[in-house]
Order: C-alpha cells, then sequence, then structure tokens
C-alpha cells in the first residue's frame, strides 16, 4: 500500500498560496495508487463522463495528468491546464511531448476561444478558490451550447465533520478559509483551501448560467475494499464520504 503522506492543519493564511511546484514528484506518486484518488474519484470522474469519443475536453486543473491520460485512451481530444508548472511536467512526462499542456490559472481569463470544449472536467480543483463566479462564468464561456462541466470537489459536510471532531467551531454556513500542511517526499507545502456549503456551490452554478443535471455521492470502485481492508474494516457499508460530484449543463 502506498504510504500515507502526512497532513497537519494549521490556522487559516488567507494569503498563502499553493504550493504544488514543491511536492510535485511525490504528490503524483501517491495520486497514482491512493485509495481516494486511483479507486474512488478519478473512477468517478470517468463514469460520469461516459462515452467521450472525439469530444474536445478541458482538464482544467490537470495536475499530472492521470485524467488527462484515462479521458485520452478513451479517445477523448484533451487539452490540460495547470496553475503549477512543476505539476505540469510530471504531466509532461506521462503524456509526452504533443500534449497540449498549458500553465493556466482559474482565478485568471482562460487562453481559449469562446465555444472552444464539449467538456470541462475540473477534478479536486474549485476548492481552491475563493469565488467561483469569475470562474464558473470563464468555463461555460469555452463551453459549447449544451456542453456539460464536470466537478469534483471535497464534501462540505465531511470537512465540516472533520472540524468538529478537531475541536474546532466552524459556521457551517460560511465560506471559510482552511490550510494544511503536506508533508510528502521530505518535502511540506501549506496547502491554503476554501470550504462553502452546499448551497454555496449550487448558487454559484445557477448564477453562472448552469443547469445542475447531476449530483453524486458514488462509492468507490469494487477493487478497493481488496486493496485496502484496513480502511474499509471500520466501515459499516460499503462506501464512504469525501467528494461530492456534480454534472451541469451550459444551457
Amino acid at each position: 500500500m502506498t504510504p500515507v503522506p502526512e497532513f497537519r492543519v494549521l490556522p487559516a493564511d488567507p494569503a498563502q498560496a499553493n504550493e504544488y511546484d514543491s511536492i510535485a514528484e511525490a504528490y503524483t506518486a501517491e495520486n497514482e495508487t491512493s485509495l481516494l484518488n486511483a479507486y474512488y474519484e478519478r473512477p468517478a470522474m470517468l463514469e460520469l463522463a461516459g462515452d467521450v469519443t472525439g469530444r474536445r475536453i478541458l482538464d482544467a486543473g490537470c495536475g499530472s495528468g492521470p485524467l488527462f491520460a484515462a479521458l485520452r485512451d478513451r479517445g477523448a481530444v484533451v487539452t490540460g491546464i495547470d496553475a503549477s508548472a512543476g505539476m505540469l511536467e510530471q504531466a509532461r512526462r506521462r503524456l509526452g511531448a504533443d500534449a497540449d499542456l498549458r500553465v493556466a490559472d482559474l482565478a485568471d481569463p482562460l487562453p481559449f476561444p469562446d465555444h472552444t470544449f464539449d467538456d470541462v472536467l475540473a477534478s479536486l480543483v474549485l476548492h481552491y478558490l475563493r469565488d467561483w463566479g469569475p470562474t464558473l462564468a470563464e468555463l461555460r464561456r469555452v463551453l459549447v451550447p449544451g456542453g456539460r462541466l464536470i466537478i469534483s470537489v471535497e464534501h462540505p459536510f465531511v470537512i465540516y465533520l472533520m472540524q468538529r471532531q478537531a475541536g474546532d467551531k466552524p459556521d457551517y454556513f460560511q465560506t471559510r478559509n482552511r490550510t494544511e500542511e503536506w508533508t510528502m517526499g521530505g518535502q511540506t507545502a501549506r496547502m491554503n483551501f476554501w470550504d462553502r456549503p452546499l448551497h454555496a456551490m449550487t448558487d454559484a452554478f445557477t448564477a453562472a448560467g448552469f443547469r445542475i443535471s447531476t449530483i453524486s455521492e458514488p462509492p468507490p470502485v469494487p477493487a478497493a475494499r481488496e486493496v485496502f481492508p484496513e480502511e474499509f474494516r471500520e466501515l459499516s457499508g460499503t462506501s464512504f464520504l469525501a467528494f461530492l460530484f456534480f454534472v451541469l449543463q451550459a444551457d
């Protein structure tokens, strides 16, 4: 089993930028085989995407490219963007020199014309942004009419429960900042998140002109229980809450 990285919650620091560059190689290795990424989040995103043959897809926040690779293998024409040059270097190693990869921050205007993509997949990236409005407007702009935005984010209720269990008293109904210290491969990074309630997410989607077609809390793939027996030993059922998934339609 892949060793679990060390995470430590710190006092909130709104000015602290995410630091994936410093842990890019170690994070890539962890993401490759971890329960939450390889056996839960990534399969769920691919299941929601369905048949992508010939579809032009933006992998928004592509990281080291595992989702990009899976979509490309399924016949999609994929473009990947990420704010971390270090993560894109890892993606280039995986995907090859001809892969369409670009450094771009989702908080800024996107470097694409209107109606460029049939789908946008935003995998575990929106929770790094304080204000979703401008980003969602840009993602809708680059989608064709009827295009899909498929999103995964940290489950807001899980984050709330974890903070309560740690002795904090968060206000679930407020958008609030959270900073964690991640140690991977001997490198430490301070990761900055913005937590928000479910209604704030859905309000942002509809305000940006999206129609919500799916809200999903999927199970992990069946093989997960065999690969990670210790993690499942304490569960009363066959699944768990970690992330929340949406499929939105750009009408």
